[in-house]
């Protein structure tokens, strides 16, 4: 009987991890905050428990809910790009400083502040809710009732080995971001990706 339900699990593991192993907001955040080393095990854990919910939710039928609920999709898209153009902003502050940070003498935030960031990157996102909730939800409802926790917990397993490989993979990088130009080019990386992807969110929402 285990090795039969096997397959869903590997399916959820795989369709999980090719979902979420892609340069977005939400990843970008945390590999800042593991270079930072500020609060990794917190954002990783909230990161997986929100794929988490958002999963068991799709697959027990949220998805087709949302696609109906008018207005939604349009307030996620709106809402998300003015937090991804504010997050860009201040990203390129930080670039054109003089003063960039290296990572011993980079300013800390409140596990607060690290926590709201998360669900803000998480949660304003409308990409995350076609993922998780839409995609994987549509391929869990597919299966048969016996296969499906299987695959949650696949899934569930592939989302928090990305984010704790994200998060604590990141230190070892810290020779690199030792020095201010590193820290620079990452914030100019993370400034132009966050305004691509909310000019990306707006000008969706407008064509819808």
């Amino acid at each position: 009987m285990t090795s039969a339900l096997l397959p869903a699990a590997a399916k959820g593991f795989a369709l999980s991890a090719g979902l979420i192993v892609a340069i977005g907001a939400q990843n970008m955040f945390v590999l800042r905050q593991g270079l930072k080393r500020g609060h990794v095990w917190p954002i990783v854990l909230f990161c997986a428990a929100a794929d988490a919910a958002l999963i068991v939710a799709g697959v027990n039928g949220l998805g087709s809910f949302l696609a109906v609920v008018p207005g939604l999709s349009l307030a996620l898209s709106l809402g998300g790009a003015a937090f991804l153009a504010w997050y860009g902003v201040s990203a390129l502050r930080r670039a054109a400083s003089s003063s960039a940070l290296i990572v011993e003498q980079a300013a800390s935030i409140s596990l607060g502040a690290a926590l709201a960031g998360t669900a803000a990157f998480t949660f304003l996102n409308p990409h995350v809710y076609i993922d998780t909730v839409m995609l994987m939800g549509a391929v869990g409802t597919s299966l048969p009732a016996a296969e499906r926790t299987p695959f949650i917990i696949g899934a569930i397993v592939a989302s928090f080995a990305w984010f704790a490989s994200l998060g604590f993979g990141a230190r070892f990088l810290a020779p690199l971001f030792a020095r201010p130009a590193a820290w620079r080019g990452l914030d100019l990386a993370v400034g132009a990706l966050m305004l691509a992807l909310s000019f990306s969110l707006f000008r969706g929402a407008l064509a819808g």
